[in-house]
């Protein structure tokens, strides 16, 4: 995504669009044209191009706690070889929602949301440590989610 914001810059408008979507997802056009300025077709223009761009996505925020998965946690991977393989086959399991790659004590950061305590360690033991090129693995459970927001990129 960083790599399109370079080349397509989000400018003001797009961005107090953007903050009315973060405050609701399903707000209508229209509104968010009264609020910005625009017409409602011009807002809807922009927000597919937003979309198209890959500068933006709409979806829905569930708490994992709520849908049944009661275990969180991010895991610090270090690799041998290169990045890019390991964090594919990292991102292409379902149980895994987030995969970065990383400068410091660990070359990747994944960030795992699971059923039980069970389930990570089947994860963990069958899966992750079984890619090639995962030399080692630290799990730092989440005890309890102080923060978490969506609202950092209009500021």
């Amino acid at each position: 995504m960083s790599g399109m914001a370079a080349k397509h810059p989000v400018d003001g408008i797009s961005k107090a669009i953007i903050e009315q979507l973060q405050q609701d997802g399903r707000r209508a056009y229209a509104t968010i044209g009264k609020a910005v300025g625009l017409s409602e077709a011009a807002v809807r223009q922009r927000v597919q191009r937003l979309i198209d761009s890959g500068a933006m996505q709409i979806v829905a925020v569930t708490d994992p706690v709520e849908m049944g998965f009661a275990r969180q946690a991010m895991i610090g991977l270090t690799v041998s070889g290169p990045l890019e393989p390991v964090a594919d086959a990292l991102a292409a399991m379902p149980e895994i929602d987030y995969v970065v790659m990383t400068a410091g004590g660990f070359d990747l950061m994944v960030e795992v949301v699971v059923e039980s305590d069970e389930e990570l360690l089947e994860l963990l033991s069958t899966k992750v440590r079984a890619i090639e090129g995962v030399r080692t693995t630290e799990t730092f459970m989440y005890l309890k989610l102080r923060k978490q927001t969506y609202a950092w990129g209009v500021r």
